[in-house]
């Protein structure tokens, strides 16, 4: 393997109680300091995370640490603020609320260069930060809280759709523009529908290893999973032919509730509203205690709850998604500005 220039961007806001340790996993990798840089994009965080990166750029010169400000607040533009600053070869994201290994850098380093791949990452390694969190990240790691992506839970190196965060060869970007600025999420998944379409291909290596703290409330769990169906939306209009069954599952499965509660009141039919919530409700129950079994029974009052916060709210918002759309099937465009450097 040859040592690579590389940027390390980091899109962030309010990540005072994460960014810290972040930084630290990042100063505590086996790749030479003078080959990184660190570019992190703050959205404007009313929190004392400035602050924070400050103190760490003071005491670690080491690490060459440029902090830029990105007043539209969410991830696409701050990736795309960090993208225009990035002067290395290779561009690795990673997020304020994850922790990276110490040979994360050199490993996608060298797996993009032994593979040619367009785009590498490793697994989704949720932990949680309390009890129910533990439980988000038990719910999160399996097929049926979150589906097929396989960046979840593979163990081996394989050609995928997506991976988590990601790190690019400088030329991806010039060949197909930077992230799209309309998306608060999902922007990952409609970045990467982009580059297979162009031909470039995504490579799974569970030898790079990171770990993603989950979120620990029911309610920002709810909004998370809200936002990512509702913004799978514009993906779908943007990429209709990208998109898998798995990921109708979740609003087909809100409709036939919907359906249910109007089945309930018929008078000879009423019977037929047990159908879809009675199966939902068997269903659950078995992945929750299949799941609780293998990784602690205390975990069990909690995994139902989640993988139904989990599935109503993607379905809710994906439907709600449709709607608030409806319009915008011919808008394909977006707001994917291209690399200008």
């Amino acid at each position: 393997m040859s040592y690579s220039n590389i940027s390390i961007i980091l899109p962030i806001r309010n990540e005072s109680t994460s960014i810290e340790c972040c930084l630290e996993s990042i100063l505590f990798q086996d790749y030479p300091f003078e080959r990184m840089e660190i570019l992190i994009a703050d959205g404007i965080s009313s929190d004392n995370t400035r602050a924070i990166i400050n103190r760490f750029a003071i005491l670690h010169p080491q690490l060459k640490i440029q902090v830029l400000d990105n007043p539209g607040r969410i991830v696409p533009t701050g990736i795309n603020i960090a993208l225009r600053e990035a002067k290395g070869d290779i561009i690795l994201r990673v997020d304020g609320h994850t922790l990276i290994a110490p040979d994360y850098v050199r490993q996608c380093v060298e797996s993009l260069q032994r593979t040619k791949a367009d785009n590498v990452g490793g697994r989704m390694s949720a932990i949680g930060t309390n009890l129910f969190g533990e439980a988000v990240a038990l719910a999160t790691s399996t097929s049926f809280g979150i589906g097929g992506g396989r960046f979840h839970f593979s163990e081996k190196e394989e050609w995928v759709d997506t991976v988590y965060m990601g790190a690019w060869p400088r030329q991806v970007f010039e060949k197909i523009g930077l992230f799209d600025e309309e998306l608060v999420r999902d922007q990952d998944d409609e970045f990467n529908y982009r580059l297979r379409a162009a031909g470039g291909k995504i490579l799974l290596n569970p030898d790079i290893k990171s770990e993603y703290t989950v979120r620990s409330a029911p309610g920002s769990l709810w909004k998370q999973y809200y936002q990512y169906g509702f913004w799978k939306v514009r993906v779908l209009q943007k990429h209709p032919r990208q998109m898998s069954l798995r990921q109708f599952a979740p609003p087909t499965f809100v409709l036939g509730l919907l359906i249910s509660i109007l089945l309930a009141f018929h008078p000879v039919i009423c019977s037929l509203a047990l159908v879809v919530p009675g199966s939902y409700l068997l269903a659950n129950l078995l992945a929750s205690i299949y799941t609780a079994a293998k990784r602690g029974w205390k975990y069990l009052p909690l995994l139902p709850l989640i993988f139904a916060i989990l599935h109503l709210s993607y379905g809710v918002g994906f439907l709600i998604g449709l709607v608030k759309f409806w319009n915008r099937w011919g808008d394909k465009k977006g707001k994917t500005p291209v690399w200008k450097n």
